[in-house]
């Protein structure tokens, strides 16, 4: 029988320990090489759908800007139409506003006329002055101008 020397046990413990030590070196290797090939599939995968989504987002982009640009083109017809109703519009009251005025007031002219001549009593209406549009209340009847007083 044989004596082992102390040596010889160090060396077989160390050769033990690298033995357990590479064992589980490998056995992290084989779960980190699984964990790879699921993370490329997991890649895959989500590269498979994403390139589908990209062109749905893509194809809702240029819808929107097209929408967009036909709003912009309502809008603008809008902004025209607006412009060339109020141009007939100042056209229509410049045109017809005064002559409208002037009808309006002949005849309140003849009603209060008529009214008078069946009242037999003449119809006296506060003077007032008018310009298109508008009507001038005339001035009150307490005050006197400044050249009556002196004369």
């Amino acid at each position: 029988m044989r004596t082992v020397s102390g040596g010889e046990v160090a060396g077989i413990l160390v050769a033990v320990f690298w033995a357990i030590l590479v064992s589980f070196l490998a056995v992290a290797l084989a779960r980190l090489a699984q964990t790879l090939r699921a993370t490329t599939k997991l890649v895959s995968e989500v590269t498979d759908q994403a390139v589908p989504l990209l062109s749905d987002a893509s194809s809702a982009v240029r819808s929107a800007q097209t929408q967009i640009d036909r709003v912009d083109a309502i809008a603008s017809d809008v902004q025209e139409v607006t412009s060339n109703a109020s141009a007939l519009s100042t056209t229509v009251a410049s045109t017809f506003g005064g002559p409208l005025v002037k009808v309006a007031a002949f005849g309140y002219g003849v009603r209060r006329a008529i009214v008078g001549r069946r009242e037999n009593v003449p119809a006296k209406a506060p003077r007032r002055t008018v310009i298109v549009g508008r009507t001038v209340p005339s001035p009150r009847r307490g005050k006197r101008n400044t050249r009556e007083k002196r004369d």
